[in-house]
C-alpha cells in the first residue's frame, strides 16, 4: 500500500487506501456500510435513510456502528431532531463516496464486455459536431443498441482533452492534430476535414455581389462575427477580422441565430451548417482572394494500455459512416 500523496502538509490516499489504513483490528468495512453511511449523510436522518433502502432502523444503526468500529470513533453527532456530521465524518465522507462510486464504476465498465449491448458509453464532442454530425450517428446508434445508456458531453478541445486525460470519457472527437501541451498521449480512429463555409443571410449586401472580395467581407460584414471552433484560429481569419470595420466575438449558436436575422457574417463549420444552407434560411458566400480554410478534427482514444469496449468500437464505426456519408472522411 502506498504513502499517498502530501498536499499542504497533509496525507491524502486514495478511498480504498484509506479505508485499511484507518481500520481497526478485527474490524470489517462493507459496501453496506459505506453506503448506509453516505445515505445518512444526504437524508439527514438514519429513520429516512433505513426507508431508502428498504431496510430497518436498527439494520442501518448496527452498520453504522461496525464502521465507527473501522474508522476509530463517531462518524455522526445524533440528538432528538438532527443528525450532523463529526470532524471524523466529514474527513471520512469524500473517500466515501468516491469508493462507491469506484465500484459503480468497476460494475458498469464489466457490464460493457457483454457485446456492446448494455452499459454506458460516455464521449465528448466537439460542440461544432453536436449537431447534424453526431443528431444522426446517435439515433441510429441507439435503434440498433437500446440497452446502452449514451452521455454526450460537448465541450471545445481543450475540455475534451482533459476529460480524456482524466478518464471521464472514453472516446473524444477533437480538432486535430492536438498542439496543447497534453499530458495523455491521443490515438487517431478516424480523421475528417471541414471546409469553413462563409455565411450570411440571402438579404445580406454582400449576396448582390457578383464577385465577392475579403475588402467586400472586411467593409459590408457588419459585424464580422469572429467564432472560436478551432484550437487555433486560422491566419486568415484573424487578418480579417484585423481589418473588418466592426468585429463581434460570439458564441457559435448564438451566431446563427444573428445570421438568420440578418446581421452579420462569419465562417461556419461545414458539417454545422448543412441543413441552414439547404433550407436557403443562410447563403454560403465564396471569397475570391481567399485560400481554402479546411479544420481537420478526428475521433480519439487515450493512447494506454486498455481494451476499448465493443459499444465503443461500435459506435466509432457509426460515427466514421456518417463521415463518410457528409464526404468529410480522409486517412489517418
Amino acid at each position: 500500500m502506498g504513502a499517498g500523496n502530501s498536499i499542504n502538509g497533509q496525507i491524502t490516499m486514495h478511498p480504498i487506501e484509506f479505508l485499511y489504513a484507518t481500520r481497526s483490528p478485527g474490524s470489517t468495512v462493507n459496501t453496506d456500510q459505506l453506503i448506509a453511511f453516505e445515505r445518512i449523510v444526504r437524508e439527514g436522518s438514519f429513520s429516512r435513510a433505513a426507508w431508502s433502502l428498504e431496510v430497518s432502523q436498527p439494520t442501518v444503526s448496527a452498520r453504522i456502528r461496525t464502521l465507527e468500529r473501522a474508522v476509530g470513533g463517531r462518524l455522526f453527532d445524533r440528538t432528538r431532531r438532527d443528525v450532523t456530521l463529526t470532524a471524523r465524518g466529514q474527513a471520512f465522507l469524500p473517500y466515501a463516496r468516491q469508493a462507491i462510486a469506484a465500484l459503480q464504476a468497476g460494475i458498469d465498465h464489466a457490464t460493457l464486455a457483454h457485446a456492446g449491448e448494455q452499459g454506458e458509453l460516455t464521449i465528448g464532442m466537439l460542440r461544432s459536431l453536436t449537431g447534424h454530425f453526431l443528431t444522426p450517428a446517435l439515433a441510429q446508434f441507439q435503434q440498433q443498441h437500446p440497452e446502452v445508456r449514451m452521455v454526450v458531453r460537448e465541450g471545445d478541445h481543450w475540455q475534451i482533452v482533459e476529460w480524456l486525460k482524466d478518464g471521464d470519457i472514453e472516446l473524444g472527437m477533437v480538432t486535430w492534430p492536438d498542439l496543447g501541451p497534453s499530458l495523455v498521449a491521443l490515438t487517431p480512429l478516424f480523421v475528417m476535414h471541414e471546409q469553413a463555409v462563409l455565411l450570411a443571410a440571402g438579404t445580406h449586401p454582400l449576396t448582390a455581389l457578383d464577385v465577392v472580395t475579403r475588402a467586400d467581407v472586411a467593409r459590408l460584414g457588419d459585424p464580422f462575427m469572429l467564432l472560436r471552433w478551432w484550437q487555433v484560429t486560422p491566419e486568415p481569419i484573424v487578418a480579417l477580422s484585423q481589418e473588418a470595420t466592426r468585429v463581434a466575438d460570439l458564441p457559435i449558436d448564438t451566431a446563427r441565430d444573428l445570421l438568420a436575422s440578418g446581421v452579420g457574417v462569419g465562417f461556419f463549420p461545414q458539417a454545422q451548417v448543412v441543413p441552414d444552407v439547404e433550407r436557403r434560411t443562410v447563403v454560403a458566400i465564396d471569397v475570391v482572394d481567399l485560400p481554402p480554410i479546411v479544420r481537420t478534427s478526428a475521433l480519439v482514444r487515450p493512447q494506454r494500455n486498455v481494451t476499448l469496449s465493443a459499444s465503443a468500437q461500435r459506435f466509432a464505426e457509426t460515427l466514421e459512416q456518417r463521415a463518410g456519408a457528409l464526404g468529410l472522411l480522409t486517412h489517418a
